[in-house]
């Protein structure tokens, strides 16, 4: 009977395993490649850098995000149209799609993994879903604004320890913890007057720190987890006083903020630089000029570098930046639109979306040099499935 046991149960996997492959796998190498344009996903594997599959029928995906389950098999995608897909990457095959909303910006997954939860543009507020089935467990209406037409918008949505999510509301200048570590009925945090327009937001990889970036004033917004009775504090409050700003072509992404050692780095808005703090005070502590504006500053996993790639008119090219001097090491050049990087999960390589070349490039952060080439469709967002096992992703 044993053997029996044995012989059904390797089936069963096998099975499960369904298309592309037949042959079992899991799900350690795995990652979602957005195809914009397309409303569609390729599944992709970064043991040997190949497309296993597409996923058609994704609805509007020109701002897509993706968070993982705790077993990293299902992605969820957060359209921009309210859609959240539930991905089967081991079938490449939609579990479950709903359209919860408008217009929404972005989303993420309890510590649990129990939660999805979904920041609203339209109409406002947060939407949080169980993470099985995507049926509504709670409805959180954001602040109405002052002339009384509708709810904030809803930015920066992090999960956060504690099983809390955090999210940031761009019309009425606010930061919220939900908190469901009792109930799936939250417990909502309320500060305000945080400062002019948090656009996004980011967690430091410890989930201590929850900062947002503010587009209508020079400075941000740092709010500490572990006394949170402190309230919200300013940080690089007036930064670019004395400098006029550029055109903003294109919104920085704090969550591709990047924390170094003792030192945090992040993009300038409408500024041709990436500033520099000191995370034991939180102040600035230097800035490093840049060949555009940046929109992510990622920092490789083991920190020695920062890579920055830039809004238009130079998204054709990302910078390398040694995290110890603070010196360019090298100006690489992709190609035009490029929009995302994601580094594998120990930093032997990165890769970075190219959209008007239509593909993906995969490069060896050690020598500099490119390595491999994937076609895609319009790509943008690329997310690994180790973001499972990370805080605030």
């Amino acid at each position: 009977m044993r053997r029996i046991g044995t012989v059904v149960l390797a089936g069963l996997l096998t099975a499960c395993a369904g298309q592309p492959s037949t042959q079992l796998r899991g799900t350690g190498d795995l990652g979602i490649v957005i195809e914009r344009a397309a409303g569609s996903v390729q599944i992709v594997e970064h043991s040997h850098n190949t497309t296993l599959a597409r996923v058609e029928g994704l609805g509007d995906l020109s701002h897509a995000s993706v968070v993982f389950s705790r077993d990293a098999r299902f992605a969820y995608v957060f359209g921009r149209d309210g859609g959240l897909t539930k991905i089967d990457m081991l079938t490449a095959k939609i579990d479950k799609r709903i359209i919860q909303g408008g217009n929404s910006i972005g989303g993420a997954i309890s510590q649990d993994g129990r939660l999805i939860a979904v920041g609203n543009y339209e109409p406002g507020g947060v939407k949080v879903f169980d993470a099985d089935t995507l049926e509504l467990v709670a409805d959180i209406p954001a602040t109405t604004v002052a002339d009384g037409s509708r709810g904030s918008r809803v930015v920066g949505m992090v999960d956060a320890p504690g099983q809390k999510f955090l999210v940031s509301l761009f019309d009425t200048g606010e930061i919220w913890i939900a908190d469901f570590s009792k109930s799936n009925t939250p417990k909502i945090t309320r500060f305000t007057n945080i400062g002019d327009q948090p656009y996004d937001s980011m967690l430091t990889p410890d989930g201590r720190y929850y900062i947002a970036g503010l587009f209508g004033e020079d400075g941000m917004a740092l709010l500490d987890l572990w006394h949170p009775e402190k309230g919200v504090k300013r940080i690089l409050d007036g930064y670019g006083r004395g400098s006029e700003k550029l055109p903003v072509y294109k919104m920085p992404h704090l969550e591709g903020w990047t924390v170094a050692g003792d030192h945090a780095f992040v993009p300038a808005i409408g500024r041709h630089k990436v500033l520099v703090m000191d995370t034991n005070t939180w102040q600035q502590t230097g800035s490093i000029d840049t060949v555009g504006q940046p929109v992510f500053v990622m920092a490789r996993p083991d920190a020695r570098q920062i890579w920055v790639n830039f809004a238009f008119p130079d998204n054709q090219f990302v910078q390398v930046i040694d995290s110890e001097t603070h010196e360019i090491l090298a100006t690489l050049e992709p190609g035009p639109g490029v929009l995302h990087m994601e580094f594998t999960p120990r930093g032997e390589h990165i890769w970075i979306s190219v959209r008007d070349k239509g593909e993906v490039q995969v490069w060896d952060t050690a020598t500099l040099k490119k390595l491999h080439t994937l076609p895609a469709d319009n790509p943008s967002g690329i997310f690994f499935s180790d973001r499972a096992h990370r805080i605030g992703l």
